[in-house]
């Protein structure tokens, strides 16, 4: 079999957007906090749940205004994000750049926002994006970088790119094989050496489960950081989970190339929960936890002594997120969408040493969209009600292996159909589906399989979900497809 630590390019393929790391007080506990979903938790309400938990940092994704102004004197230190399809104006307009570092760093900056990071793009290398980026990147980071200088800004607020581990490898050799791939060397190297000359960190993303989900091979205990997988030795330096060896991957790759002692930000790692078979709290409380302990103890890789800056993916689920790369990426949270926590974990920051949940949730009422009792499973609406209600709800926890893959058919179309509805704000006419559904006020859900009930929606910004005039559409067309 081949070497289970080599190859580390196929380790980190996908983009895996959007969890909380555990690392040694100087550096402090990081989580993402992504905003593709339905049903927001107010910004506050999030504020809160990062300092309950003792959480130090956070990373967003772009410069969502609500996000950033509750983040105001909290004191936590923030990690700023500029998507990828605003690169190729960053890189051709210095306006542009000047314009998004004076409204969304200097702005948040004078209102106490503790903005120490801009990251420039988000994996725009990977391999999947097929050159998408490359053109622009650079010149969108020399031009951000330029426009916080101009802004007095250049030592107090550092630029980075957070890369996907696609953008190194090993090829079929261990960790101290390791360098940039090929095929965007010079790309990789121009970036990294005008991160290095300006004191920035290079930004990674590191995720373990994705070994494990593109092949089946994968052996299982590598993932993982309890011991118990069988040691690899490199050149007298022994590895034992996945983790390390990619981490050092880079360390060889950017000492190769000159830059033996750049810092190094993990920008994303953790484990989803459902969505996949290899994907549930078990393993993801195995992963999660494991990471912590070993954070906490401030042990590093075989390469790099000392502790490790990461940010967990992440803070909490994201029901719209593209499931593109597999179902499981709308579970990667420590908590469910509602804030409350998903299994055990100890982040070392709270008395009692468990995560600490939402406060003030107000939720829907305990009503659930199913399928009425008399109908015949036969009858050709089903299908197209069910498509319709996954197609705009979200059915990621149905499946093989999944929390809710033991259902029935029957319960399988009430899943369905209550997402939907949920999603709806429980709309009556979002259980409508023609002549199948019923509203019931008796929980269907079951085992591990939960039945959800919405959290009440939050309009204090932009308004994410379907809307009325949205629903009715949908509707229209679910009845053209029917009738």
């Amino acid at each position: 079999m081949r070497n289970p630590l080599l190859g580390c390019q196929v380790w980190a393929i996908f983009v895996l957007i959007p969890f909380i790391s555990l690392i040694e007080s100087v550096n402090g506990i990081g989580a993402n906090w992504g905003t593709q979903t339905s049903h927001p938790l107010p910004p506050e309400t999030v504020v809160r749940m990062l300092l309950d938990n003792g959480i130090q940092k956070v990373k967003l994704f772009d410069a969502d205004y609500g996000a950033l102004r509750a983040l105001s004197k909290s004191g936590i230190e923030v990690m700023v994000g500029i998507p990828n399809d605003m690169l190729a104006t960053m890189a051709s307009n210095m306006k542009a750049a000047d314009h998004w570092v004076s409204k969304n760093v200097s702005a948040h900056l004078s209102n106490s926002v503790n903005i120490r990071y801009v990251a420039v793009g988000n994996e725009p290398f990977l391999a999947t994006y097929n050159g998408t980026f490359l053109r622009y990147t650079f010149s969108a980071l020399r031009n951000i970088q330029a426009a916080l200088v101009k802004a007095g800004l250049g030592t107090k607020v550092k630029v980075t790119v957070p890369q996907n581990a696609d953008v190194y490898t090993s090829g079929n050799d261990p960790p101290s094989g390791g360098d940039f791939r090929a095929d965007i060397h010079d790309y990789i190297f121009q970036i990294t050496k005008f991160l290095n000359d300006n004191g920035s960190p290079f930004t990674v993303n590191i995720y373990p489960f994705i070994s494990l989900y593109i092949d089946s091979n994968f052996p299982v205990e590598y993932a993982f950081f309890d011991g118990q997988a069988t040691p690899v030795n490199d050149g007298g330096a022994t590895y034992t989970n996945m983790f390390d060896a990619n981490y050092d991957t880079l360390v060889w790759a950017l000492q190769k190339n000159g830059f033996p002692n750049m810092g190094i930000i993990v920008g994303e790692i953790g484990w989803p929960s459902d969505g996949d078979r290899n994907g549930n709290n078990e393993y993801a409380q195995r992963f999660m936890q494991g990471f912590m302990t070993r954070m906490a103890a401030g042990k590093g890789t075989p390469m790099r002594q000392g502790p490790i800056e990461a940010y967990l993916f992440s803070l909490i689920d994201e029901d719209q997120k593209s499931i593109q790369p597999g179902n499981f990426e709308r579970h990667w949270g420590v908590f469910y969408f509602d804030g409350q926590p998903k299994y055990s974990l100890n982040l070392g920051t709270t008395t009692n040493g468990a995560l600490v949940p939402a406060r003030n949730l107000k939720y829907l009422q305990r009503k659930w969209c199913v399928l009425k009792d008399s109908v015949k499973m036969d009858d050709p609406s089903i299908a197209q009600s069910v498509s319709y209600a996954c197609a705009l709800g979200d059915c990621t926890s149905l499946g093989y292996g999944t929390s809710c893959g033991n259902l029935n058919i029957e319960q399988n179309v009430s899943y369905a159909f209550n997402s939907y509805y949920q999603i709806n704000n429980q709309l009556d006419e979002a259980c409508k589906f023609p002549n199948v559904s019923t509203i019931t006020k008796d929980d269907p859900s079951t085992g591990t399989c939960r039945f959800g009930i919405m959290i009440e929606p939050y309009y204090g910004g932009a308004d994410r979900r379907v809307g009325s005039g949205g629903f009715l559409a949908g509707l229209v067309l679910l009845l053209l497809t029917v009738l």
